[in-house]
C-alpha cells in the first residue's frame, strides 16, 4: 500500500523501500491489547510479563528446520507497535515474550556458581541509579539526563490503511513509535518505518497530551522523516544535537522513548556504548550498538550521551528465533550520518493526495480494468479531490506519460513544485470512460 501523505508517494528516494526493510520485521510481534504468550518454537508458560528467570517446565522436543545463523537472528526495527482494526479484524491480540531457557542452569559456570555460594555471603548495597550529583568530569547522572532531554521525547502515532480490497473497503492499522522534538516549530525527529503508509500522524507530549501532526518528508535509505506538529502549542523541549563521530566503547548511553505503547511514554533506560559502527545485514548504515534496553516502541526516540546530548536514533534490536534470547543488543542510527539531511528533509514535497495500487496487466484481464494506478483513497481537500478524481479511478497518464505504478508517478511528481498544475488522464470504470483532469500540487 502507498500513500502519497508520505514519502513512498512524495519522494523518488523510496522507490527502493520495499528492498530495503525486505529483511526486517516493523515490531509486528507486539500488539497493545490483552497480553498471552506468542506460539514458538519451545512451548512456554502462559505469563502476563517478561519473565528471565532460566528454570521453565519441561517442554516437548520439536524437530526444527536447518537454517543458517543469519537466518535464526534477525534485526528487529523496533518502530511501531500495531493493532489492525477493519471489517473482521478481531481485537484479541498476543504479547510477544522473550522464550525462556534452562541453557545457562545447565554449564558448568552455573554449577561452579552453585556450588561456591552460600547463605551467609554478606553484601554491601549499590545504588544502581545514583541521582545526588553529576560525575567529576562534569557528566550528567541519568536523573539529570531524563530531566534535560524528557520533554523533548514524544510519541509518534500513526494510523495507517493495512489492506484495501478492490471495492475500497480499508483495514486500518494503529501504530506508536518515539521521536524527538528539534525546534521550537514542532519539527520533529523520528523513523521512516514509523511513519510509513501513514494517512494520520498525532504527537503525543510526555505529560500524555495529544496534537495533530504531519509529515514534512522523509528517507528511506537513511530510515529517517521529519513530522510537524500543525497545532499551535508551546514546545515542552527541544533536544540538542552531539557528535556521534567521536563516541568510544564503553561511554554513557541513555535511551528514551515509548516502549510497548502510551502505557510506557517516556521510558529511560541506560547502558554504555557496546559498539561502534555496526553493520547489519546488508545495509549500508554503521550503527552505534549499546545495551541500554530498547524494545519495540523505541524507534525514534533518541541515544544520548552522558552531557544530555542526541548520538543516536534507536532503530532496531536483535531478535534470535531460537532457545535463548537476546538481551542488551539494541541499535541507533548515528547522529552525524543524518544531521545534513535534517534540514533538507524538513522542506515540504509536493502531494498529489491520493492512496493507490498499481494494476498490471495480469490483474488488468482479471478484473477487466485497465493498466494503471488504481486510486484506492483520495484525501479531503487535496489537489486531487478538487480536481475532480474519485476513488476507484484509475489513473493511466500523469504530466503526458504512460504511468503503470506508484514509483512512476512518484519519479514524475518528484520534479514538480508545491503549486504545480499536472494533467492527470484517468480511466473511470463506473462510467466507462476516460477523463482528462488539471491536478494542483499542494503541501
Amino acid at each position: 500500500m502507498d500513500l502519497n501523505n508520505n514519502n513512498k508517494i512524495n519522494a523518488d528516494n523510496d522507490n527502493n523501500l520495499q528492498d530495503e526493510h525486505k529483511d526486517y520485521i516493523a515490531g509486528e510481534n507486539f500488539y497493545m491489547f490483552t497480553p498471552q504468550v506468542e506460539e514458538t518454537n519451545e512451548k512456554a508458560t502462559q505469563t502476563n510479563y517478561v519473565n528471565t528467570n532460566y528454570s521453565v517446565p519441561k517442554k516437548e522436543k520439536v524437530k526444527r528446520k536447518k537454517g543458517t545463523f543469519r537466518r535464526a537472528m534477525s534485526y528487529v526495527l523496533v518502530g511501531t507497535i500495531c493493532a489492525t482494526i477493519g471489517a473482521g479484524a478481531a481485537l484479541g491480540s498476543t504479547l510477544y515474550l522473550l522464550p525462556k531457557t534452562t541453557f545457562f542452569e545447565n554449564t558448568p559456570l552455573y554449577e561452579t556458581i552453585a556450588e561456591n555460594s552460600t547463605s551467609t555471603t554478606t553484601t554491601v548495597p549499590y545504588d544502581f541509579h545514583p541521582t545526588s550529583a553529576a560525575t567529576e568530569d562534569g557528566a550528567l547522572t541519568i536523573a539529570q539526563i531524563a530531566q534535560k532531554v524528557g520533554p523533548a521525547v514524544v510519541g509518534v502515532s500513526t494510523r495507517s490503511v493495512a489492506g484495501i480490497d478492490w471495492f475500497g473497503n480499508e483495514q486500518i492499522a494503529e501504530g506508536i513509535g518515539s521521536g524527538m522534538i528539534l525546534n521550537e516549530e514542532g519539527y520533529v525527529l523520528t523513523n521512516q518505518h514509523v511513519i510509513d503508509g501513514a494517512k494520520d500522524v498525532k504527537v503525543i507530549f510526555n505529560n500524555g497530551k495529544e496534537v495533530q501532526a504531519k509529515v514534512v518528508n522523509s528517507d528511506a535509505s537513511h530510515d529517517i522523516a521529519i513530522v510537524k506538529i500543525t497545532e499551535d502549542v508551546k514546545m515542552p523541549g527541544v533536544v540538542e544535537l552531539g557528535n556521534s563521530s567521536t563516541l568510544q566503547v564503553g561511554e554513557t548511553a541513555v535511551a528514551i522513548g515509548n516502549p510497548l505503547g502510551k502505557e510506557f511514554l517516556g521510558s529511560v533506560t541506560s547502558g554504555i556504548v557496546s559498539a561502534v559502527n555496526r553493520k547489519l545485514g546488508d545495509k549500508d548504515i554503521s550503527y552505534i550498538q549499546t545495551d541500554a534496553a530498547i524494545n519495540s516502541g523505541n524507534s525514534g526516540g533518541p541515544l544520548v550521551n552522558s552531557q544530555g546530548q542526541v548520538i543516536g536514533i534507536n532503530t532496531a534490536k536483535i531478535d534470535r528465533n531460537g532457545a535463548v534470547s537476546v538481551d542488551g543488543m539494541g541499535f541507533a542510527i548515528p547522529i552525524d550520518s543524518v544531521k545534513d539531511k535534517i534540514g533538507e528533509l524538513s522542506k515540504p514535497v509536493p502531494m498529489l493526495g491520493i492512496a493507490g495500487r498499481s494494476v498490471d496487466k495480469a490483474t488488468a484481464k482479471e478484473k477487466g480494468l485497465v493498466e494503471g494506478v488504481f486510486v484506492a483513497e483520495v484525501q479531503d481537500f487535496s489537489g486531487a479531490q478538487l480536481a475532480g478524481i474519485k476513488v476507484g479511478d484509475i489513473i493511466v497518464k500523469f504530466d503526458g506519460k504512460t504511468v503503470k505504478t506508484i514509483e512512476e508517478i512518484n519519479k514524475i511528481k518528484s520534479k514538480h513544485a508545491i503549486g504545480d498544475k499536472i494533467e492527470v488522464e484517468v480511466y473511470r470504470y463506473i462510467e466507462d470512460k476516460y477523463k482528462t483532469l488539471q491536478v494542483k500540487l499542494t503541501e
